[in-house]
């Protein structure tokens, strides 16, 4: 077996909030990692994207001469910058509602178990419903795939409270956990009794002393809200009979599949092994839409040369919640497509007009052959949603789905990834906004 400690720098930060499961996602050591990334070693041009921390030693080389490939200028416009002709079927519906509901159509027709968490998505890589892709296939790459999970260990995630709980090896580790919040309370209050002292104490005429020591109050106050917060949350499940069962056994799932994940080990007391073993996980996909990717990336390879750009595969419920809160693009309704395995999104940035041209006349030949259902979206991506029997859902079905649907609900964009999250020009986000409000969709 391979011990897998994880290929990307830990990133995790110190201190008992670090370990706050409902925390935002921070974005800045991932840019600066793509920043990084993009200068030379060792004489050699570096690609935009970092290698997946998946990937073995053996196969970062290629895989950086094929990132290389995808970014190549082509000496012409490209990405959005390039002057292309959008298909109807790449287009939203007038009714903005009908898009996602197909989607979700068809979830009830095959009645497809969707995961909460990753506990949740094992047993489906288990079973054989979903199908891995390595970081490199012979037609495509995984661009990014997985970029937004965390080092930080791995959660129980409540989909209707939307909240997450860390699971624990055991007692000790979470009898460790109450001590570091009883022990981090208790600084914090003592702290935060301290600061209120000296501002009584400050003179009334030194504003900037007080609004410095008035700063750390509030912040101490909201450290010590929030540690109160995570200590409930940890008793709302632990000190249940019912859910500590239910944690331990999702822990056991995760441990156990990672000590042998094909010949794999990952150790989960380690940060950076334990980013490698959630990318992992995040990149599989049903082989219904592992069909329709590879029929579309060996078209794309025999015309242009190129591997196929895939940036997003299958993703739990708990994940999606992540993007959302860096990204208001990320969908949130009851089902969205990404977690049902059969979406996955194609990055358009480096592909010129004749590149886009070609990719989008073949997604809307596989829309009209009733096969998938696609969507290009403003932030360089072909979102792709395939049927498991090649045939969309009935009408009926549809209609069913859309009266369950809140009217006002407008159709989300997929999570942008790391490198788009970096604020458009004013100019871009007008002209955006006003093609998006002036197109319309099929039917």
């Amino acid at each position: 077996m391979i011990v897998a400690s994880g290929f990307a720098p830990a990133l995790r930060p110190t201190g008992i909030i670090s370990g706050i499961a409902t925390r935002k996602w921070a974005c800045v050591p991932l840019l600066l990692a793509l920043a990084l990334s993009s200068g030379c070693r060792g004489g050699r041009h570096a690609p935009n994207m970092p290698a997946p921390v998946t990937a073995p030693p053996a196969m970062i080389d290629p895989w950086q001469e094929a990132a290389l490939k995808v970014e190549e200028d082509r000496g012409e416009p490209m990405g959005r910058q390039a002057k292309v002709e959008v298909p109807a079927q790449l287009k939203h519906y007038a009714d903005p509602r009908r898009f996602l509901g197909i989607q979700v159509a068809e979830w009830r027709k095959q009645g497809l178990q969707t995961p909460h968490d990753f506990a949740d998505l094992i047993p489906l890589i288990r079973k054989g419903e979903l199908v891995e892709l390595p970081a490199l296939g012979q037609n495509y790459i995984l661009y990014g795939v997985g970029y937004s999970a965390s080092d930080e260990p791995f959660t129980h995630y409540d989909k209707a409270a939307g909240k997450s709980v860390t699971l624990y090896a055991g007692d000790a580790e979470l009898e460790q956990e109450h001590g570091q919040i009883a022990d981090s309370l208790k600084l914090l209050e003592e702290s935060v009794a301290g600061l209120k002292d000296e501002l009584k104490a400050a003179p009334k005429t030194d504003r900037a002393l007080r609004k410095r020591l008035l700063s750390e109050v509030v912040e101490n106050e909201r450290a010590v809200k929030a540690l109160k917060e995570r200590k409930k949350l940890l008793d709302s499940f632990y000190q249940q009979e019912d859910s500590r069962r239910l944690l331990a056994a999702e822990y056991e799932t995760i441990s156990t599949l990672a000590r042998d994940f094909g010949g794999r080990v990952y150790n989960l007391q380690d940060a950076s092994a334990r980013k490698a073993y959630k990318v992992r996980l995040l990149s599989h996909l049903r082989p219904a839409a592992l069909k329709v990717l590879e029929q579309l990336a060996k078209s794309y390879r025999d015309k242009f040369g190129r591997p196929l750009a895939v940036t997003s595969l299958v993703r739990p419920d708990e994940y999606q919640r992540q993007l959302r809160e860096t990204n208001a693009n990320a969908t949130l309704i009851e089902v969205p497509p990404h977690t049902t395995g059969l979406a996955f999104d194609l990055f358009y940035r480096y592909m010129n007009a004749a590149e886009q041209t070609f990719i989008m006349s073949e997604l809307g030949r596989l829309q009209d052959e009733g096969r998938i259902e696609v969507l290009r979206e403003n932030r360089d991506h072909y979102h792709v949603f395939a049927f498991v029997d090649g045939k969309r859902p009935e009408e009926a079905l549809i209609g069913q789905t859309l009266k369950r649907t809140t009217p006002t609900q407008k159709p989300a964009r997929k999570e942008k990834r790391v490198e788009d999250k970096t604020p458009a020009k004013s100019k871009e986000k007008k002209t955006a906004a006003k093609s998006k409000a002036a197109k319309g969709r099929r039917r």
